[in-house]
């Protein structure tokens, strides 16, 4: 469907029929092949989530973060309740399924079922799930669930500067959008922020290329990859602008 024009020739831009909104996500287990997400709980994942985390001895997970590293257990352990109060956002532990332990955090935020927009945020991948199929399928699984739920836009944000996070959200088939400069000031720091996002009529593609890039047909005895995620999803990626 296009653009119309209203009476005075202006264009109004694609009418969207019979809107109802999207469906808010609960705090339910969502499973997949490598990994679960679980509601965030700290009386139940703070002691592996924070050895785990431990791991990146030099706290590079954290530095594009605004929170963190914490210098101790506790620390981490009250920001962890922390987060279950904000209303706003919901929280996940991923876990490992041949471990059962939790080897990292992503959660839902700026949550807009009344727009149909959703973001997927506060990130956080130990080394434990770093460079392994459970980190491309953790966000799978957030991704298939927001279109499920009826959102027509799934956001992705990260400091600009965040290469990694950058070329993750590249990889995973969402596209830039561009940058918002001056967009907040994060550890004393000025932040630029990078914008990416998938829409609804992107999914099915996006979908089918995650699905072939997990099917178990792409992985040698070895565990390693046939076909990259990157050319899978590369012709997908949107010009905007």
């Amino acid at each position: 469907m296009s653009n119309v024009f209203n009476p005075l020739g202006q264009l109004l831009g694609m009418p969207v029929t019979d809107w109802q909104g999207a469906t808010r996500p609960t705090p339910e287990v969502r499973g997949g092949r490598f990994c679960r997400l679980e509601p965030l709980n700290p009386s139940v994942h703070a002691k592996d989530l924070y050895a785990a985390f431990s791991l990146d001895s030099e706290g590079r997970n954290w530095t594009y973060l605004p929170y963190g590293p914490f210098e101790s257990f506790e620390d981490f352990t009250s920001w962890l309740i922390g987060c279950g109060q904000d209303q706003d956002v919901l929280f996940f532990a991923i876990i490992n399924l041949e471990s059962n332990t939790p080897v990292g955090i992503a959660s839902y935020l700026r949550i807009s079922p009344e727009q149909g927009s959703i973001e997927v945020g506060h990130l956080n991948f130990s080394p434990l799930m770093q460079r392994t199929p459970i980190a491309t399928e953790a966000m799978w699984l957030m991704m298939k669930e927001a279109f499920a739920l009826g959102f027509r836009r799934y956001e992705w944000k990260c400091n600009a500067l965040n290469r990694a996070s950058r070329r993750a959200a590249q990889r995973l088939g969402l596209s830039f959008e561009g940058v918002f400069r001056q967009a907040a000031v994060v550890k004393g720091h000025n932040r630029d922020t990078a914008w990416y996002a998938a829409i609804d009529c992107d999914w099915p593609a996006i979908n089918d290329a995650l699905t072939h890039w997990l099917s178990p047909d792409n992985f040698d005895a070895q565990g390693r990859q046939r076909v990259s995620l990157s050319a899978l999803t590369r012709p997908l990626l949107v010009a905007v602008g």
